[in-house]
């Protein structure tokens, strides 16, 4: 190699790993607020809810099989009027085979003549045992 391709590929290389580190990396993201994401072992199926409760306007309560109970809160009053009775639509959204997140769930409160009430879901936090046995009967699903 001559004394000019020499330097030129010195001075490539030395370009090239001044980019490596282009952009530089940022912070760290921070962690979702709470309700915003579960951890990995919180996450369930919607095929293994096993009952549910209505606890006002805007609060499902789940009964999860082998993971407990979940209070589901809704962005909205989507609930108001409903009642645990009341058929829970719940449809798994395309490429979610867990629910994590509030947005894995795609909740409707079926309201009879073919009529469903859609809920946006703003959080999902699974109930302590203490927090569960704390609840009234009647909102224990």
């Amino acid at each position: 190699m001559k004394v000019g391709q020499l330097a030129l590929a010195a001075a490539a290389a030395a370009a090239l790993s001044s980019c490596a580190d282009y952009p530089p990396p940022g912070p760290p993201p921070e962690p979702l607020p709470a309700g915003m994401a579960m951890a990995p072992g919180e996450c369930f199926r919607t095929a293994d809810i096993r009952a549910h409760t209505v606890g006002d306007d805007r609060t499902l309560f789940i009964d999860v099989q082998g993971r407990g109970v979940y209070r589901i809160a809704m962005r909205g009053a989507c609930l108001a009027g409903a009642i645990t009775s009341d058929p829970l639509v719940m449809e798994q959204p395309p490429g979610r085979a867990l629910v994590c997140r509030p947005m894995d769930m795609d909740v409707r409160i079926s309201k009879g003549g073919g009529t469903a009430v859609p809920c946006i879901v703003d959080a999902i936090t699974r109930l302590t045992p203490t927090e569960v046995a704390a609840l009234p009967p009647k909102l224990r699903p």
